[in-house]
């Protein structure tokens, strides 16, 4: 211990040099942010108090650690480290306002490429909840974001207008798609933008991680042709709700109740290029829900899913807003707004809470897998107190060297 002490203390390392961060360190490992950052071109010298590989690892932990303040967060990082070895030079905690600069000079890009190189459907074949015979199940959704009443941010999002009987929001918000495995929670694919945009301009962004072998379950505000086209070319398929008032002739019954139709777009009057469809048409059979549920789904053959199995299946498109709700409401805090005050920093500052959350959820999956149990039964707000005590109590591999010494130990 004392020679791996000595070698510490004789490399000149800093405090800010083995920054903690437990099981966020382990899903992204300091080589991978290196390759990313580099790529990235946001490379710098090792002698800035907060190089850019540490900014990456300051910006998950602040969203990790939301609600507490800058400082707060950095000293967090390092806390409990002093006593675990000596240093040749003490760290100062940065201000917040070179946190705040270091992360403008970051920007977005090197989150984003760390969660398109990291963040995948996690399930195993054999995970509970995750499939339905051999299709992975999938949904897609969004939602928005509040972020701080500045001109820069209020200039580019934009805000909810009045209508009637509502106040104006007090903040703008940005707007973000998903795509979300159902049965672990992990959001594979994301894209941001301002609130003009609707969700259905920024889902054709998504598709390009869709996959044979996937069944995507979007609800009735997805739904559009071209958009249902480009999803189903991805060689995945497709389990939408739609509005009752789009006319959906019967071609072909089938004995399970549901039955073949074809969409067309909306300019397409004469059905010069339509596209298949099976529909299913159901109701809950409760006394105070009358409604009736209208899917359709590029599964045209009953013999592969049922009507009743695809009925009984869509309710697990219910799980991307959990998903959401966990990103939210646990992992960011009752109420939350974002704390950037810039557009970038709004884009850097989301995509570092999708990483945090898929790195728990992938967690969460492995520990359920090993068990045996569906991931569900897991807790999600107790995985994320327990990933923030770690962070203060372990020592992870440095930020700026991708070889531990003797003594360190991976979390």
């Amino acid at each position: 211990m004392c020679q791996g002490l000595d070698r510490v203390k004789s490399s000149g390392e800093r405090l800010s040099d083995r920054i903690a961060l437990g099981v966020l360190t382990r899903v992204f490992p300091p080589e991978l942010v290196d390759e990313v950052v580099v790529g990235c071109g946001r490379l710098e010298q090792r002698s800035r108090l907060l190089p850019a590989r540490v900014v990456v690892y300051f910006v998950l932990a602040m969203c990790l650690f939301s609600g507490q303040g800058y400082e707060e967060v950095a000293r967090l990082l390092t806390q409990g480290l002093e006593r675990v070895r000596r240093w040749e030079k003490p760290w100062r905690v940065p201000t917040t306002a070179a946190i705040g600069r270091a992360r403008r000079r970051l920007g977005p890009e090197p989150l984003k490429v760390l969660f398109e190189r990291v963040c995948r459907p996690v399930a195993a074949p054999d995970t509970a909840g995750a499939w339905y015979r051999r299709w992975r199940l999938v949904a897609v959704d969004g939602t928005v974001f509040d972020v701080p009443d500045t001109g820069a941010n209020s200039g580019f999002f934009g805000r909810p207008g009045s209508g009637r009987g509502q106040q104006r929001s007090a903040y703008p918000q940005v707007r973000v798609a998903a795509l979300v495995e159902c049965g672990t929670h992990a959001v594979f694919a994301a894209a941001t933008g301002p609130l003009s945009v609707h969700e259905q301009q920024l889902i054709p962004g998504l598709l390009g991680r869709l996959e044979p072998g996937m069944l995507l379950m979007a609800d009735r505000g997805i739904t559009g042709f071209e958009l249902w086209r480009a999803a189903s070319d991805t060689g995945a398929d497709l389990l939408w709700r739609v509005r009752k008032n789009i006319v959906l002739p019967v071609l072909e019954a089938f004995d399970d109740g549901s039955y073949l139709s074809e969409i067309v777009a909306a300019g397409d009057r004469k059905h010069r290029d339509p596209v298949r469809v099976r529909v299913i048409e159901y109701a809950l059979g409760r006394e105070d829900d009358d409604t009736v549920y209208r899917l359709i789904t590029t599964i045209c053959n009953p013999q592969e899913a049922s009507a009743a199995g695809l009925a009984g299946l869509y309710h697990q498109r219910w799980e991307i807003e959990n998903t959401l709700d966990e990103i939210k409401t646990h992992q960011g805090g009752h109420r939350l707004v974002l704390r950037s005050q810039y557009p970038d920093g709004v884009e850097q500052e989301i995509y570092g809470f999708l990483l945090v959350h898929h790195a728990l959820r992938d967690v969460m999956h492995h520990t359920a897998h090993q068990a045996g149990l569906d991931p569900d039964r897991l807790s999600f707000t107790r995985t994320l107190r327990i990933a923030r005590r770690h962070v203060t109590d372990q020592a992870a591999l440095s930020p700026l060297t991708t070889q531990p010494s003797p003594d360190s130990h991976r979390p």
